[in-house]
């Protein structure tokens, strides 16, 4: 396959040459105890490609956002600075492992097996699109943050319902003995009016996540030093051999489905 026809094949994540040249650098963020990997490659600001007014709207939306999920990101923001949409955020989410999994390399004829622990799909996260929406609806529905309205217009074709007279109001009946009794606070259906286990777990998980302060880790692009020394760190210098103990009628009844 010539790698010239299919450019985007096996192309490491770097940061636009414009944004480079300006110094600005591909950053990272994690929050350990809840896996998530946040990434941040500057955008292409360039005037013939970029939209500098409305990334002011974009960027005083994300800010926004950040500030409602406590996730303010200190090192970029400072006092007075006017907010603007300078990145892309990409968002880690784990996959369940569905076996184990190996990196593989082959050097000097000898392939090189690495055990890879965890792994991460990365999504761009556009969360400040919905603060803009919301106040998008807030400027329409005149203060109201709600999605309802009136409908549709009615149709000057459809027959008017008819309007009947209010009824005379009955006269009150007499009052009865009603007995109530009242649920104990220890009742599992009364817990959070009746939520379930599940959600109630899941808006936990998401409030702790939301809690956890980001810490910042250096990103390292693959053709740096520290890069090609991890790199390097891969490959075993030990020159054994190694002797397989498994039979293979033995290997073939492992695989399901077989």
């Amino acid at each position: 396959m010539d790698d010239e026809l299919f450019p985007l094949l096996n192309r490491p994540l770097q940061g636009p040459p414009s944004a480079a040249v300006s110094g600005k650098r591909i950053r990272a963020r994690v929050k350990p105890a809840s896996r998530r990997i946040e990434i941040h490659v500057p955008v292409d600001a360039r005037p013939e490609v970029w939209n500098h007014e409305k990334s002011k709207d974009l960027g005083t939306a994300q800010r926004e956002d950040d500030r409602e999920k406590n996730q303010d990101d200190q090192l970029k923001q400072k006092e007075g600075d006017e907010p603007r949409l300078t990145e892309s955020r990409l968002r880690s989410d784990p996959i369940p492992p569905c076996g184990a999994y190996m990196l593989g390399v082959v050097r000097d004829g000898r392939l090189h097996l690495v055990p890879v622990s965890e792994t991460h799909q990365f999504r761009p996260t556009l969360t400040y699109l919905d603060i803009m929406s919301r106040k998008a609806r807030h400027s329409r529905g005149g203060g109201s943050d709600s999605e309802s309205d009136d409908g549709p217009p009615p149709d000057p074709d459809e027959v008017l319902p008819v309007v009947t007279a209010p009824k005379k109001e009955k006269k009150a009946a007499e009052a009865k003995e009603v007995q109530v009794s009242a649920r104990k606070s220890g009742d599992d259906k009364s817990i959070q009016g009746g939520m379930s286990t599940a959600r109630r777990e899941m808006l936990l998980a998401i409030r702790a996540e939301e809690d956890e302060p980001w810490q910042p880790v250096q990103f390292c692009d693959g053709e740096t030093e520290d890069s090609n020394q991890v790199f390097e760190s891969i490959f075993s210098r030990n020159d054994g051999i190694l002797e397989c103990k498994t039979e293979m009628t033995s290997y073939l009844k492992l695989i399901k489905g077989l």
